[in-house]
């Protein structure tokens, strides 16, 4: 059975930095592509971004383009987020997510096949 665990959370300041941590258990990473999503309270789970297999292909939502980097490190079975010029608007609790489909990389959270159980983010104006 597969394991996520996100760490990295935590309080910062608008314009600050964090970077989050999503390690995998259980199976073979690699296998996997991989994604991050986060829900606000109140509103949907949305997507962020998403990494595939080997990391040579990767997507982000309008919001995160610019200013989130997603990577991954096969080695040590983890997936990163890196997250630059933080805005309030992005509080929110943040999920990585794993799909099957190592080939394809989607935005539609029905296709992830597995989920961590969050890390809350929150940004300070």
């Amino acid at each position: 059975q597969v394991q996520l665990v996100e760490s990295g959370g935590g309080l910062v300041q608008a314009g600050g930095s964090l970077r989050l941590s999503c390690g995998f258990s259980g199976r073979t990473f690699s296998s996997y592509a991989m994604g991050w999503f986060r829900q606000a309270p109140g509103s949907e789970r949305e997507f962020v971004a998403a990494i595939s297999w080997n990391g040579d292909s990767s997507d982000y939502a309008d919001s995160a383009k610019g200013r989130f980097i997603i990577s991954r490190a096969n080695a040590k079975n983890t997936m990163y987020l890196q997250m630059n010029s933080l805005k309030p608007e992005d509080t929110a609790v943040y999920y990585c997510a794993a799909d099957k489909a190592r080939f394809r990389i989607t935005r539609e959270y029905r296709s992830y096949d597995y989920w961590g159980q969050g890390t809350q983010v929150t940004v300070s104006s």
